[in-house]
C-alpha cells in the first residue's frame, strides 16, 4: 500500500510538472505530513488546502496525508527534494545534524515563549530560505509547537531524577537533552509515539501539551513539567519547480493561502496550548511547574547545548545568536 501510495504521489506530481503554464489545467498536489489528525497543525494544513481549493476556484486542490502514511518523517524532506512529493511539512529541528541553522528554535531554554520565538524566526528564516533554495525548495510557511514540557511517571526534583529514564528523541537537540541528564534516548516519530509508551520502549520524553493530548500520554505517564523549553516550528516546503511549473493564478492561491495559514497556526498554537494542558489535567496527569533546582539544572544543559550549537554553526550560527539578542533586548 505505501509503494503503491509513493507511486501515486510521484505521478501526481509529474502530471503537475507537465502543465506548466495551462491555466485552465487541474492540478492535484498530495501533501504528506508525520503528524496527528488531531494536531492543530494538520488541522491547519486542511484548512490550507481548502484556502488553495477556494481560491483557485477548484483548479488546484491538495490532499493532506498524516501520520506519516504517505512518506514517513525521516522521508518527507528528502520526498519534496526528489519531487516524489510537491510539497510536504516536517519539524525543522529533526534536520539539524545535516545544517545546525534548521536547529536554531530547538536549543533550550533560548526563545522560551511566542514573541521571543517570532524573534528569533525572523533572524533565522533568511538563513533557511537561503540554504533550502540551494536544495530547489521553498518554505511556504512555518507554525510552532507550544512550548516544549517534560512528560514522565516519575516526580523530578533535579536533573539527577532523570537517571535512567527511557527518553524518547525526536531530534538531535531531543537526543543531546536526554544524553546530558544521563536519560537512554531513543529515537522515535510522533507516529510511533503511542505504541512505544504502551509498549515500555519510553517512558519520558519533552514534547508540548499538544503532542501528550493527542497521543494520550495521560493513559501511559503521569507527570507533565511545564518547564517550556522552546517552542520548535514545523515548516510546509515546496519543491521550487513544481511551484515554478503552476500557472501565475495557481501560483499566487498557494502563496496567499500560506501567509494565511501562517498566521492562523501561529493563533492555533497559542490557544491550543492552554487546551490542552487543561484537557491533559482533566485526564488525571499532573500538570506542575519545575521546582527551583530543577530550573536551575535545565538551563545547565541549556548554556551548555547552546555553546555547543554556536560552535556547530560558527559565524551564521554567532550572528543569528546576536541579532537575536539584539531584537529581544530593543523588544522588537
Amino acid at each position: 500500500m505505501r509503494n503503491w501510495k509513493k507511486m501515486t504521489a510521484g505521478l501526481s506530481a509529474c502530471v503537475m510538472l507537465g502543465l506548466a503554464g495551462t491555466a485552465a489545467a487541474q492540478v492535484k498536489w498530495d501533501l504528506p505530513t508525520p503528524y496527528l489528525p488531531t494536531d492543530h497543525h494538520v488541522k491547519n494544513l486542511e484548512l490550507f488546502a481548502k484556502d488553495v481549493a477556494q481560491a483557485s476556484n477548484g483548479q488546484f486542490t491538495i490532499a493532506v496525508h498524516n501520520s506519516g502514511s504517505l512518506f514517513k518523517q525521516a522521508e518527507i524532506k528528502r520526498a519534496i527534494q526528489s519531487g516524489q512529493a510537491p510539497i510536504g511539512e516536517f519539524v525543522l529541528s529533526q534536520y539539524q545534524n545535516e545544517w545546525p541553522i534548521f536547529g536554531a528554535d530547538n536549543v533550550p531554554f533560548l526563545a522560551t515563549n511566542e514573541e521571543d520565538a517570532r524573534r528569533l524566526y525572523e533572524v533565522q528564516k533568511p538563513l533557511l530560505e537561503k540554504y533550502l533554495a540551494k536544495q530547489g525548495l521553498m518554505i511556504l510557511y512555518t507554525v510552532p509547537w507550544p512550548a516544549q514540557g517534560i512528560y514522565t511517571k516519575r516526580d523530578l526534583n533535579s536533573g539527577a531524577d532523570f537517571k535512567g529514564l527511557k527518553w524518547r528523541a525526536y531530534s538531535p537537540g531531543t537526543y543531546r537533552v536526554g544524553q546530558l541528564l544521563e536519560a537512554q534516548a531513543v529515537n522515535i516519530s510522533a507516529a510511533e509515539l503511542a505504541q512505544a509508551m504502551a509498549t515500555g520502549v519510553v517512558d519520558s520524553y519533552m514534547s508540548s501539551a499538544t503532542t501528550g493530548r493527542a497521543t494520550k500520554t495521560y493513559e501511559h505517564l503521569t507527570h507533565f513539567y511545564d518547564v517550556k523549553a522552546w517552542l520548535p516550528k514545523n515548516a510546509v516546503v515546496v519543491n521550487k519547480k513544481a511551484f515554478d511549473a503552476l500557472a501565475p493564478e495557481l501560483r499566487k492561491a498557494l502563496l496567499d493561502s500560506a501567509a494565511t495559514a501562517e498566521t492562523r497556526g501561529w493563533d492555533m498554537a497559542r490557544v491550543t496550548s492552554e487546551e490542552d494542558k487543561k484537557s491533559l489535567s482533566d485526564n488525571g496527569m499532573k500538570v506542575l511547574e519545575p521546582s527551583e533546582q530543577l530550573s536551575k539544572d535545565l538551563d545547565k544543559v541549556g548554556d551548555v547545548i547552546l555553546e555547543e550549537w554556536i560552535k556547530q554553526a560558527g559565524d551564521d550560527g554567532k550572528q543569528l545568536v546576536d541579532a537575536y539578542r539584539k531584537a529581544q533586548a530593543e523588544g522588537r
